[in-house]
C-alpha cells in the first residue's frame, strides 16, 4: 500500500480496545478528523463521550488527505446562488469561513505546518465559468479575484483566487487534539440499535449518536448507499519542483491539483469513480515528466471522496426516525473544511443548541437530482454483473483495481485487500475472494 507524506512522518499516539460493556452519553463512530474533533468539543463542553475507531485514528481519509482549509470548494457558489439562492449561498461561505477560523485558533497552540495560502480555481477551457463565479463570490461580500497569471506550468484561461485560506498538516494537529481524549481503537461497530452499539469486542450504550464513518455503514435508514458515490484520486509528493505559491485545483472533475509542503510540491489527479478505471499514478508520472523533468517522486499515494448529490454534504440528524443518531458525510474532497462545520453543527445538535447552519446541511433534504438516478443506475449494473467476488455491503460485483492492486464496488465504494480483507467501508466485513 502507498504510504503518504503525512504517514511518514508523524507517529500516532495508541489507544485501548473497547472491552465489555460502556455507557455514554455520546458515542462516536469513527476516529477521522471530523470524529476526532467532534469528540474534543464536546469534552471542552463537559459532555461524557466516547469515541471508537476499526482501526487507529486518522488511518482512513485523514491520512491521505492534501490538507487544504479553504471556503472555494470547487465553482460551487455560483451554483449555489442558482439553485438554492443568495442567503443559503452565503450560509454556506460563512459556515466555511468560521471554520477556517476555528482551525486559526486552534493551530496557534499546535505545531502541525499551518501556513496562511492563497486558493485557486483554474480553467483550462472556460473563462466565462470563472468570471461568473467571481461575479457570485463578491455578491456574496467576499474579496475573490480573477487571476490569469499562475504559478502552473501551462496556459490557463484564468482562476478564481480565494486569499488567506490555508494548508496545515493533518496528523500532527490530530495527535495533539487526540492525546488526552477517551477513545477506542481497533473496535469496528457491527450494529446499531435506537441505544446500543455493537463491536466484535463489547457494546456501547449512549443516549445519542455520531457517525463520521466517511460513508454511513448503516442501510436502514436515511437511504445513503442512494445518496453517495465514491471517487479515487491520486498524488505524488515530487522533489526539485518549483513551487506554487498557492493551492489549486482544476474546475473540471479529471483536472489536476496543486500544493506545496516543505520541499516537496504534491500533485493530484487521475481520478475516477471508485470501481472504475482512470489515469491514476500513471497520469501523473507522464504530466511530472514532461512539466517537471528534474523533479523526482518522493511520495505517491491515493485517496477516496464521498460525493453528495448536489454538492452540499449531509450533516445532521441521521434520518426522520433517527431523533438520536446523527451523521457526517459527503464531504465532496473538501474534508478539512468541511469536517470543522460538522463538528460546530452535530456538537450543536446533541447538547440541544439551535445551529444557524443546520438547515442547509440536512441529511434528509430531497434527493431528486440528476445524479441520483446516475448512481441508481450504476449499481443495478453492477448487482445484475456475473461474479463470484461481490461486496458483502449490498452484493455489488467487485472490481479489479489493477493501479492499487485491490478490489473496489463500483456502486458505493467499499474497498478490499487482494486476500479480500476489508479496507473502506461502508462493508463492514471482508468479501469472500475465491
Amino acid at each position: 500500500m502507498a504510504e503518504s507524506v503525512w504517514m511518514d512522518s508523524q507517529k500516532q499516539h495508541k489507544f485501548k480496545t473497547l472491552q465489555g460493556r460502556k455507557k455514554t452519553d455520546v458515542l462516536i463512530i469513527g476516529g477521522g478528523l471530523c470524529g476526532i474533533l467532534c469528540a474534543y468539543f464536546l469534552k471542552n463542553a463537559g459532555i461524557d463521550y466516547l469515541l471508537v475507531e476499526a482501526d487507529t485514528i486518522g488511518s482512513g481519509i485523514t491520512k491521505n488527505t492534501t490538507a487544504k482549509i479553504t471556503s472555494q470548494h470547487g465553482l460551487l457558489y455560483d451554483k449555489l446562488i442558482r439553485s438554492k439562492g443568495q442567503e443559503k449561498a452565503l450560509l454556506y461561505l460563512q459556515a466555511n469561513e468560521t471554520a477556517l477560523k476555528k482551525y486559526r485558533e486552534l493551530a496557534k497552540k499546535i505545531d502541525c505546518d499551518f501556513e496562511e495560502k492563497d486558493a485557486f480555481v483554474y480553467s483550462l477551457l472556460n473563462r466565462e465559468k470563472i468570471e461568473r463565479e467571481v461575479l457570485a463570490v463578491n455578491s456574496l461580500g467576499f474579496p475573490a479575484e480573477f487571476c490569469e497569471e499562475l504559478s502552473l506550468p501551462f496556459e490557463t484561461e484564468g482562476a478564481i483566487k480565494f486569499p488567506n485560506q490555508a494548508q496545515f498538516h493533518p496528523l500532527k494537529f490530530l495527535e495533539e487534539i487526540a492525546k488526552d481524549l477517551n477513545i477506542c481503537e481497533h473496535t469496528r461497530i457491527r450494529e446499531l440499535s435506537d441505544d446500543t452499539a455493537w463491536s466484535d469486542c463489547g457494546q456501547v450504550t449512549a443516549e445519542k449518536m455520531i457517525v463520521t464513518t466517511h460513508f454511513p455503514f448503516l442501510n436502514k435508514h436515511g437511504s445513503y448507499f442512494m445518496k453517495l458515490y465514491q471517487h479515487r484520486s491520486y498524488v505524488t509528493a515530487l522533489e526539485n519542483a518549483p513551487h506554487v505559491h498557492g493551492m489549486y485545483v482544476d474546475e473540471a472533475k479529471t483536472g489536476m491539483s496543486f500544493r506545496d509542503y516543505k520541499n516537496l510540491l504534491f500533485v493530484g489527479g487521475g481520478s475516477h469513480r471508485t470501481g472504475k478505471t482512470g489515469g491514476g499514478w500513471q497520469e501523473l508520472r507522464e504530466f511530472a515528466s514532461v512539466c517537471y523533468p528534474t523533479a523526482t517522486e518522493k511520495y505517491a499515494w491515493a485517496t477516496q471522496d464521498c460525493m453528495s448529490l448536489d454538492g452540499i454534504p449531509y450533516i445532521g440528524q441521521y434520518s426522520k426516525r433517527t431523533p438520536n443518531l446523527y451523521v457526517a458525510c459527503g464531504f465532496n474532497k473538501w474534508g478539512m473544511t468541511s469536517s470543522m462545520v460538522a463538528t460546530m453543527i452535530l456538537c450543536d445538535l446533541v447538547m440541544e443548541k439551535r445551529n444557524e447552519w443546520e438547515e442547509l446541511f440536512l441529511p434528509y433534504r430531497s434527493i431528486w437530482k440528476p445524479q441520483l438516478f446516475l448512481n441508481g443506475a450504476e449499481s443495478i449494473i453492477n448487482l445484475l454483473t456475473p461474479s463470484r467476488k461481490r461486496c458483502p455491503h449490498m452484493g455489488c460485483a467487485l472490481k479489479w483495481n489493477k493501479q492499487e492492486h485491490t478490489w473496489d464496488c463500483p456502486c458505493h465504494g467499499s474497498r478490499f485487500e487482494e486476500d479480500g480483507i476489508l479496507i473502506d467501508n461502508p462493508a463492514t466485513g471482508d468479501a469472500k475472494i475465491e
